[in-house]
């Protein structure tokens, strides 16, 4: 038993596998489209398994009885618009599938039937039969619910065939129309009947009698009539009582008034519920009825008017009229006494309509495409039932009268005023509104910021796109009451605030001139449930990160992101999507930017600062200042010693600390004996009124060579560093070799300070004399320092004149201190 169970679920589970498998290729149907190729016959190569062939738009002009033969799936063929001449239905008998067969617009003039059991629509019209192409063989499909046929001529045994057929669409066309048997048409099933009648005939009116006898719906193209109203054929004292009409449509007339309105009154008096005429045109005297003699059954309009009808709605689209003048009171009188609840007049170039004269029933008013002014249904009493008004592009200016034409339909919900001329200006004074209306349409006009002084307290919509506004107002009324407003293709920089739309659900701000919307929209608009803000020129910069952030945040109340947003400026960034635009915070955080430079600059000033220090920078530039203003004012106050000559063999420089060791070895061992050695010491050579620094130059650069006796005690002096600093500095910008080092005693690398790295330096590059300790070897010491410095110096007055100078004023340098 267990095996069997599991072989039933297995079953159970293939079964299901292999029906989600195969039912989608049923559903797919394959579609083979050959429309306007140009074709002469049916091809040969149409794939086998061809569900849906669409053959229309060619030249085919015969149907031979095989090329259909092996598409035995095929269920819609669309032979429309050839040029076949001859239909013989046998070239379909092996297509039993077919359900959809078009043959119309072709030239057609003679049939050979058979059975298509499942066929639902034929369309044998607008082709060149005489007689009803109505086989025997119709009679038999039961499946059929459209039936399009063409003649010349209908008699009443004509529909014998398929009269017992519940058809849902006759279609007629009566080209070349020579003949119709009264009656005929009443022998069809049909719920739809449409007529299409010869264009350049008089039409034949037992069409329209007996249509209304046939069908529910009932369309006719085609009414013309070019004789006398006198001749007008009226209809039978029966009819009244037969017609089943409730919808009838009547498409390009061209019929006298009078028969016009005979007709009219027909309908009037029928059952027709809903009476459409398109493409009017009326001719002949707009006068009274009474003037002219009916039928007994038709009533004075008067009579009719009062006493109402089953005719709900009137739509008249695109009226004209040949006359030069008619009364038009006539006319007006007659469409706004009607007791019907729906009347349209669309694009009649209708100047005017006069207002009821008593209570009026219209519920729904459409004077849409006309010439209507501000003048329409002032002081109007009766139009108290009136829920929709739509008064599109018509000629209103004032947008004042056209509030206080509303103010006594208690009844209205709906107006539309859009694309008229409508202006509001605070000089024409406050608004009055019916307390009924909820929404109002007056978009494309030329409207301003203003119109929010002049909008329904009550108001639950509005529509102001395309007008002239540039903002909304503050301190206006407050309209609690909307939730929707359309407000795009305005002049708009930013997005509105709902100060006075505390209730606003719905707003769309799209084609405005919005840069940089504001990011705290939803903030003050907690119930915007959508906002539609696409299209505007973005400016895509740090302005704009905020609403990017706002949309991330909205939860889906950007209508349209991201395809309707997308950048305008700059340049370079035009058309880029805003959800592709980013910025560093870094880059749009001002606080964070300046806060981080500061950051940055102080890391900078340390990093700089720390070697300076430790290297002593900031003094070598105080002495390279101090250098550079001493050879400044050098070259001002003395330009007879640019060019000075040499004065001394050596300058030394020592510590004080050392000065023993210098006056008593270093001055006398070399400036004794014949050729003595010229030293030039501080204490007998600077000149009184200069500043040290400015000695320390000259005597370094009056001096063949500069001698520094190093030892401990010099790296601690400053003015050693100042001398030692100096020398080297002319050793670089005179490329001389000038620099005489005497190693005193030894100094420790950690006791030279860090600034002293021109000293480290040249110990380390340059060879130095140390001084020796024993005695034997001080001769050979000497004998190295005379030999280096020795030179023959040029001999002068002014020379000797200032070396006794100098001498003299010795005693006064003593003060200095190393």
């Amino acid at each position: 038993m267990g095996s069997l169970t599991s072989i039933y679920v297995f079953a159970c589970v293939f079964l299901s596998i292999l029906w989600n498998n195969i039912q989608p290729t049923v559903e797919n149907k394959i579609t083979a489209n050959y429309s306007g190729h140009l074709l002469t016959e049916v091809p040969k190569n149409i794939p086998v398994h061809t569900h849906i062939l669409d053959l229309s738009h060619n030249s085919i002009s015969e149907i031979t009885n095989f090329r259909f033969t092996s598409l035995s799936d095929l269920q819609v063929l669309n032979l429309s618009h050839n040029l076949i001449t001859e239909l013989d239905f046998s070239a379909f008998m092996f297509n039993q599938d077919l359900e959809y067969l078009d043959l119309s617009h072709n030239n057609i003039w003679t049939a050979y039937c058979q059975l298509l059991a499942r066929l639902r629509h034929l369309d044998l019209s607008f082709n060149k039969f005489t007689v009803l192409p109505i086989c025997q063989e119709f009679g038999i499909m039961f499946h059929l619910e459209y039936l399009g046929l063409s003649a010349m001529m209908i008699r009443r045994s004509d529909f014998r065939y398929v009269a017992h057929l519940q058809l849902d669409t006759v279609f007629l066309t009566l080209e070349d129309f020579s003949l119709y048997e009264p009656l005929s048409l009443t022998a069809l099933n049909t719920r739809s009947l449409h007529i299409v009648f010869a264009t350049n005939q008089n039409f034949n009116f037992s069409l329209l009698y007996d249509g209304m006898s046939t069908s529910e719906k009932l369309k006719i193209v085609n009414l013309r009539y070019t004789l006398s109203h006198k001749d007008f054929p009226s209809p039978s004292l029966e009819l009244q009582k037969k017609i089943k009409t409730t919808d009838l449509t009547l498409d390009t007339v061209d019929l006298e008034w009078t028969v016009i309105l005979q007709i009219f009154l027909l309908v009037w008096d029928s059952s027709v519920e809903h009476l459409t005429v398109r493409n009017l045109i009326f001719r002949g005297p707009v006068v009274e009825l009474t003037e002219y003699k009916h039928v007994p059954l038709l009533r004075s309009l008067e009579q009719l008017l009062s006493l109402g009808s089953s005719m709900k709605a009137l739509t008249l689209e695109r009226v004209r009229n040949k006359l030069y003048y008619f009364n038009q009171e006539i006319l007006y009188r007659q469409f706004s006494e009607m007791n019907i609840d729906s009347l349209t007049i669309h694009d009649a170039c209708m100047p005017h309509m006069l207002c009821p004269k008593k209570r009026s029933s219209f519920q729904y008013i459409n004077f849409s495409r006309n010439a209507l002014t501000d003048e329409l249904f002032q002081n109007c009493d009766t139009l108290a039932n009136l829920k929709i008004l739509i008064l599109h592009r018509n000629k209103f200016e004032s947008l004042s009268k056209v509030s206080f034409m509303t103010s006594r339909m208690k009844s209205l919900r709906y107006l539309d005023m859009s694309s008229n001329l409508l202006r509001n200006s605070r000089a024409e004074g406050r608004c009055q509104w019916a307390d009924s209306l909820a929404e109002l349409d007056l978009s494309s006009n030329q409207l301003t910021e203003a119109v929010f002084e002049c909008l329904p307290a009550n108001i639950n919509k509005v529509d102001l796109q395309n007008n002239q506004i540039a903002n909304v107002p503050k301190g206006i009324t407050e309209l609690h009451s909307l939730q929707e407003l359309n407000l795009a293709s305005n002049r708009l920089a930013d997005l509105p605030g709902c100060r006075a739309f505390t209730g606003l659900e719905i707003l769309n701000i799209e084609r405005n001139l919005i840069l940089t919307p504001s990011a705290d929209f939803f903030e003050t608009c907690p119930s915007v449930k959508e906002l539609q803000a696409g299209q505007n020129p973005f400016k895509c910069s740090c302005e704009l990160q905020d609403f990017l952030r706002l949309e991330r945040q909205s939860g889906g109340k950007l209508s349209g992101w991201p395809e309707a947003y997308v950048c305008k400026y700059p340049e370079d960034l035009s058309g880029t999507q805003l959800k592709d635009f980013h910025l560093t915070e870094l880059a749009c955080n001002t606080t964070l930017l300046l806060v981080t430079a500061l950051l940055l600059t102080l890391v900078l000033v340390a990093v700089v600062a720390f070697p300076c220090i430790y290297l002593d920078v900031p003094w070598y530039v105080r002495m390279l200042w101090q250098w550079t203003q001493t050879k400044r004012r050098a070259w001002h106050d003395c330009p007879e010693e640019r060019e000075t000559a040499l004065q001394f063999h050596a300058f030394i420089s020592y510590s004080e600390r050392d000065s023993l060791w210098v006056k008593n070895e270093l001055i006398p061992n070399l400036e004794k004996g014949e050729g003595c050695i010229q030293l030039c010491q501080h204490e007998r050579n600077f000149i009184p009124g200069k500043s040290i620094v400015e000695n320390i130059i000259n005597c370094i650069e009056k001096s063949y060579k500069s001698i520094f006796v190093l030892s401990p005690n010099f790296v601690q002096s400053e003015w050693c560093h100042y001398e030692l600093y100096f020398a080297h500095h002319k050793l670089f910008s005179e490329n001389s070799n000038s620099l005489i080092l005497i190693l005193l005693e030894p100094i420790p690398p950690y006791v030279i300070p860090a600034r002293y790295h021109k000293l480290k330096a040249l110990m380390a590059k340059r060879t130095y004399l140390e001084w020796p300790k024993e005695r034997s070897k001080h001769a050979l010491f000497w004998a190295n320092l005379r030999a280096a410095v020795n030179i023959k110096l040029p001999t002068s007055f002014e020379t000797d004149e200032e070396q006794s100078d100098v001498t003299s004023t010795s005693s006064i340098t003593q003060c200095l201190i190393k």
